[in-house]
């Protein structure tokens, strides 16, 4: 899946780099990120006052309804862009042909606004490169063809040439992380399959990756990067730069609003380079 060095023309041309987080809707974000007294109704608007994208993953434990979906374009301004997580009974459970259509039907105002950039599989640790799950994936993916989707990967197995060529025959995005490197874990490296390019950063808690306390979700993604770790990443994505029309940048290490901190960090390193478009 690596891919070839940007032609020397395309140097001066700009990418588009959004930076976001995965999701909004936090309780510990309060007198974080957002004002102790505002009121949860005005979060949204809060943070599409401060960001341009966002990472919507509750819709990974519901599928919300066509009217929840106009009401985030409602309240956010025109141009704000969301990905949305699919549903877990598509990446963990199998889904069938009708939790499709009503993932899909759910997808319809982002898309008539012209707000939706995309669908992300994440795939569970569980999920490995088989025959049988590299058919699944591209299955889902034809259910909604007229979305783009792409999929995250938890095991180092599917960073292979063959996965890379199927994800670029069948316009899957791929997702690039960056995670603790534990068990076969994908490695952190910036690849692409589609004209844009998606990172997730799930922050490097490797000692409560596993954790199987009552907090384990909140306790896997305590994390804040360092500026060293994400001026790392910066240099990744600046040779991005050329290859692809966009880049979608959203953290997930969202415990006590570390993912904003981190999120406006690396919009800052990113606004400093040449040539790069952030928002």
């Amino acid at each position: 899946m690596t891919p070839e060095r940007a032609d020397p023309a395309e140097e001066t041309e700009k990418t588009t780099v959004w930076v976001g987080t995965s999701g909004f809707s936090f309780p510990d974000w309060a007198g974080t990120f957002y004002p102790q007294d505002l009121p949860k109704s005005e979060w949204l608007p809060y943070y599409a006052g401060r960001f341009s994208a966002l990472e919507l993953n509750s819709s990974y434990y519901r599928i919300p309804s066509a009217k929840t979906m106009t009401h985030l374009c409602e309240r956010t301004p025109p141009g704000f862009l969301f990905m949305v997580k699919a549903n877990k009974k598509t990446t963990h459970q199998r889904a069938d042909a009708e939790v499709a259509e009503e993932f899909r039907a759910c997808l319809q105002p982002l898309i008539e606004a012209g707000r939706l950039r995309g669908v992300l599989a994440q795939f569970p640790w569980s999920f490995r490169n088989t025959e049988e799950n590299r058919d699944y994936l591209v299955s889902i993916a034809e259910r909604t063809s007229d979305v783009q989707w792409f999929a995250e990967f938890r095991r180092r197995d599917w960073i292979v040439p063959l996965v890379g060529n199927l994800l670029r025959e069948r316009r899957i995005g791929f997702v690039s992380v960056d995670e603790p490197q534990i068990s076969d874990m994908v490695p952190p490296v910036a690849k692409f399959t589609v004209p844009v390019a998606y990172v997730r950063f799930h922050g490097r808690n490797a000692e409560a990756w596993w954790g199987r306390g009552t907090d384990q979700a909140r306790d896997r993604y305590d994390y804040l990067y360092s500026e060293e770790e994400l001026r790392l990443w910066a240099g990744k994505i600046e040779r991005l730069r050329g290859k692809v029309k966009e880049i979608f940048l959203f953290f997930n290490n969202c415990h006590d609003g570390q993912a904003a901190e981190n999120a406006v960090l690396m919009r800052d390193l990113l606004s400093r380079l040449a040539h790069m478009e952030v928002r």
